[in-house]
């Protein structure tokens, strides 16, 4: 016959451990889904917002032609001065990475990017006519970018170390193309300066929303990679360690082959803009269009990509999408002269439709490349590595505005005269096509060769 079980046989003290474990575990992902939640909110507001920064731009353009009575090439010069802060990227994920503001390495960073945006905007928008001059009103825009780079970086960082690449990406194409809908209509409704305003409270909001959320609720720290001594680390060792990173080929060349496939091909943005709306007497609505178009195939590029593209190798992908950009830039030389007209295609249809879808494509281009160094960045370098990148892509962008200015002057491209364009944009579609020659830097598939450590 049996004895009975005292209290404190082996059998209970294994049911118990086994509670508790179970409790334990139970605990756990109940923490995971508070902080998802969290998480999908700060994303979700913070890309939203970035996003939905081509609304006061669409009004920055218009002021600039219509106000200040700027030439195609002021105003590209402009947006590459404005740009400017976003080259210095990879300074601020470093700093995200390794310096704590008030205990928090991420939320501190969004919240002074959102402070530095709306008190740019507002000033912009409350300053006199008189005082509002080339040099100051692109000293504010550039104080603007400063704060969206700031912002942009501690996003990116918290994406990559959550791997929600998809949901902000969708998130960011849907908030682009409501802001580029709004601004279209807003340009001839509202002036740039009542534009401005509107954005400067949105990024206010932003501001008062990220300062009362604690970071720990993003449950942040546990994916982080622990220093192997019980040191902490030192500023100088984690600049050294993200050399380390850097200096991977997988990582160098592939980062290299992305700037270059934006930096060698001399964009003609303002050019063009001048071409639609003097030339060919587009109104902004229908320009604002052209973009919620390009924001909306984006979305639809991005559903596409996250249900069949992504085991479609990296390197096979992006250069598909080299060639097709390729010939829409070509087919823009035929609108130029005049082709589709006389087959009867409207002008604004086309730059709705294909402007808007080769837009489309050049952004589409980050979504499968920026996954790829996400999985290949180790752990405790995701903000260092992508803010790097996204340096690295933003020179390539001040370049291709340089080159682009350069071109439509050697072209003989003017506000006035347009006769040269065709001869610009075929130059560019050559150039759009020199990256494939070394589209090898690529990992050519991005399952076997992405190894996490």
């Amino acid at each position: 016959m049996r004895p009975p079980r005292r209290i404190g046989d082996r059998e209970d003290i294994v049911t118990y451990s086994s509670s508790q474990v179970a409790g334990g575990e139970v605990r756990r992902r109940i923490l995971e889904l508070a902080a998802g939640e969290v998480r999908r909110k700060v994303l979700g507001l913070g890309f939203w917002v970035q996003s939905f920064r081509c609304f006061p731009w669409a009004g920055v353009n218009f002021y600039l032609k219509d106000e200040l009575k700027v030439a195609p090439s002021t105003l590209q010069m402009i947006h590459s001065s404005a740009n400017v802060p976003m080259i210095a990227k990879a300074l601020y994920g470093f700093l995200s990475d390794n310096v704590n503001l008030c205990g928090q390495h991420r939320l501190p960073y969004i919240a002074i990017g959102a402070l530095l945006q709306a008190l740019s905007w507002f000033t912009i928008a409350m300053l006199p006519g008189s005082f509002i001059s080339i040099p100051i009103l692109t000293f504010f825009l550039f104080i603007s970018n400063l704060g969206a780079s700031i912002a942009e970086v501690a996003n990116d960082a918290i994406v990559a170390e959550t791997g929600m690449q998809s949901f902000v990406w969708m998130l960011s194409s849907s908030a682009g193309a409501l802001g580029n809908l709004l601004g279209g209509i807003a340009v001839d409704q509202l002036s740039p300066r009542v534009m401005f305003f509107i954005f400067g409270v949105i990024v206010a909001v932003q501001f008062s929303a990220i300062i009362n959320i604690p970071e720990s609720s993003l449950n942040l720290q546990k994916k982080r990679r622990k220093a192997p001594s019980s040191k902490p680390p030192t500023i100088g060792g984690r600049a050294e360690e993200l050399l380390v990173v850097l200096s991977n080929p997988e990582i160098l060349h592939s980062i290299s082959w992305f700037a270059s496939s934006y930096a060698l091909v001399p964009i003609l943005m303002g050019t063009l803009f001048y071409y639609h709306t003097q030339q060919l007497g587009l109104s902004p609505s229908i320009l604002g269009l052209t973009k919620v178009f390009s924001h909306v195939a984006l979305l639809a590029l991005s559903m596409v990509y996250n249900k069949w593209l992504k085991q479609v190798p990296t390197r096979k992908l992006l250069s598909v999408l080299q060639i097709t950009i390729t010939l829409l830039m070509l087919s823009d030389v035929l609108f130029v002269k005049g082709f589709y007209r006389g087959m009867g295609l409207p002008d604004g249809v086309y730059v709705v439709f294909f402007s808007g879808l080769q837009e489309a494509l050049c952004q589409f281009k980050v979504l499968p490349f920026s996954i790829m160094v996400a999985k290949l960045c180790p752990p405790g370098c995701e903000g260092s590595v992508m803010a790097f990148l996204m340096s690295a892509t933003a020179l390539a962008g001040i370049i291709s505005g340089c080159l682009g200015v350069t071109l439509a002057g050697v072209c003989g491209v003017a506000a006035g005269d347009f006769s040269g364009l065709p001869k610009a944009i075929v130059v560019e579609a050559t150039c759009c096509l020199l990256p494939l020659f070394w589209s090898s830097w690529i990992p050519g598939d991005q399952r076997r060769n992405i190894k996490r450590e």
